[in-house]
């Protein structure tokens, strides 16, 4: 590591390279669309993402930074038993298919614009409203401090220390806050199919230079692997298979109701659109997440006992190497290098927006300031996230946790409100008091199982605990509460969709 092919002047020109051209498609996607003057075209593009730009948005949001810099790492240190995370990305894609097409129809007609827009029109209640802020607000927070970690350890990791952490956090919040400033999610939503596909190409070369590195062949990987970690290719022990039950069902569910996620379906041109590009991203979790667990599989034959730290930076050590094999990787590493950058920044961008919708609109527009209007939301919520990043900037420089654990720890709380989007959009029988103690208790549950120690018992997660818990109250508690008939007769009249509604949706006509 001492010859590193990534220091001083290269790093910097990709990385101002990179900068701008991000700064230049934020100022073209914003140019004359007003987007500062609308709620929707700023948080929403309008509602006309077709099907190119809406599939790269929805990888890149998935895809994370976490996904290559964290994941690789996390199978450094568990070995094969890693490759639970290609189902549970899976798993994601089919729980978007049971909710999404139908919550997008309904967005549609009702011009939603938050997540919370939906379970206050479902549930008209005010405190079930608020207890999914706060749970909605703490998961995007954790999720933006993911991505402001996994930064620093990118760019740290690839320049070999000749871009230290804190500057690199610092100069990409403020790229990032410049473009998004100027596009709002149209501008969020064109740099990620840039992100996307570069992140695709960097991976697929960053795992051929890792094969030229141990030697081109995989016959004797297993071996390599026994020989300085036998533990890595063991048979998992019942412990370790529950566990992937847990953080199968954890993420499947957890992802597939991130705020940021939601918008995106919000934001689709039509529902033939939103269908079209979520069976595209069906094929997505062999080739990205597949590909990230050979490449933290091959580290272990490649760097034997690194420590929990020393793992962290495994993907900047491993690129390193590749690049010092000749010219050809050299500039294949420029690829990987603005991909992996990308993709953190295309996820942390999209948390940024949807943490300033939710303040802008859901706390701001409707309990502070009811008559504000569209451009005074928007400014409070660049305001509010300038806030949010400086405080999370202070957690960043000592994070209280490696990148896997506090991709964890959102999803722990945040999927306590899956309940009020599964159920609620099927179910009519479903009641707010029942919802709302639910999330309560579900959240008191994980969260207390996290702060005493127990993230997980018998290899479950606290969050699952909760969640089952969580769906225990809203079944019995709305079995328990008579329902009266007109009661009924509203709430289908709410989730029902017309045949008339239903082609012009379909189809991105009114």
């Amino acid at each position: 590591m001492e010859d590193l092919r990534f220091a001083g002047i290269d790093a910097v020109i990709i990385l101002s390279a990179y900068a701008v051209l991000m700064i230049v498609i934020g100022y073209f996607a914003g140019r004359g669309k007003k987007v500062g003057k609308s709620v929707s075209s700023y948080y929403l593009a309008g509602r006309d993402l077709g099907i190119i730009v809406l599939f790269f948005t929805l990888f890149a949001t998935q895809y994370s930074g976490n996904t290559v810099v964290g994941y690789a790492p996390q199978a450094y240190r568990e070995g094969f038993s890693w490759v639970q995370s290609i189902p549970f990305m899976t798993l994601i894609i089919g729980i978007y298919l049971l909710f999404a097409p139908r919550l997008y129809a309904i967005a549609k007609r009702e011009k939603f614009l938050t997540p919370t827009d939906w379970i206050s029109y479902r549930f008209r209640s005010k405190r079930v409203t608020i207890m999914a802020i706060i749970l909605m607000l703490w998961g995007l927070a954790n999720y933006l401090l993911e991505q402001l970690v996994a930064i620093g350890h990118a760019v740290s990791g690839l320049t070999g220390g000749t871009i230290p952490y804190e500057i690199a956090v610092i100069g990409f919040i403020i790229v990032m806050l410049t473009y998004e400033w100027l596009g709002g999610m149209r501008a969020v939503a064109v740099t990620d199919a840039v992100q996307g596909s570069l992140l695709l190409v960097g991976v697929i070369l960053l795992l051929v230079g890792a094969f030229t590195l141990t030697g081109g062949g995989i016959t004797n990987l297993s071996e390599n692997i026994a020989s300085v970690d036998p533990e890595a290719i063991g048979v998992p022990d019942l412990s370790t298979n529950i566990n992937w039950i847990s953080m199968i069902i954890l993420t499947g569910i957890g992802a597939a109701v991130y705020p940021h996620a939601v918008q995106r379906i919000y934001s689709s041109r039509s529902e033939r659109t939103l269908k079209r590009s979520l069976a595209r991203m069906a094929w997505m979790p062999p080739i990205t997440v597949g590909l990230v667990f050979v490449i933290g599989i091959l580290g272990i034959a490649l760097y034997p006992d690194l420590s929990v730290s020393e793992s962290e930076e495994l993907v900047g050590l491993m690129a390193n190497d590749v690049a010092n094999l000749n010219d050809f990787y050299y500039w294949a590493m420029i690829i990987l290098f603005g991909a992996i950058v990308g993709a953190i920044i295309s996820t942390a961008d999209s948390v940024l927006l949807s943490f300033s919708s939710m303040i802008s609109n859901d706390v701001y527009g409707k309990y502070i300031n009811k008559s504000a209007s569209d451009e005074r939301k928007v400014k409070v919520g660049k305001f509010i996230g300038i806030i949010l990043i400086a405080l999370l900037l202070w957690v960043a420089w000592n994070p209280p946790g490696t990148l896997y654990q506090i991709f964890v720890l959102k999803f722990e709380v945040l999927i306590q409100v899956a309940p009020a989007f599964l159920l609620g959009i099927y179910w009519k029988r479903l009641s707010s008091s029942a919802v709302f103690w639910g999330m309560l208790i579900g959240a008191i549950i994980a969260g207390g199982m996290t702060l005493i120690g127990y993230e997980t018992i018998f290899g479950i997660h606290g969050g699952i605990y909760g969640l089952a818990v969580n769906f225990m109250i809203c079944v019995v508690g709305s079995l328990m509460v008579p329902t009266s008939q007109d009661h009924k007769k509203e709430v289908e009249k709410m989730t029902t969709i017309n045949t008339h509604q239903r082609n012009s949706i379909s189809t991105g006509t009114d």
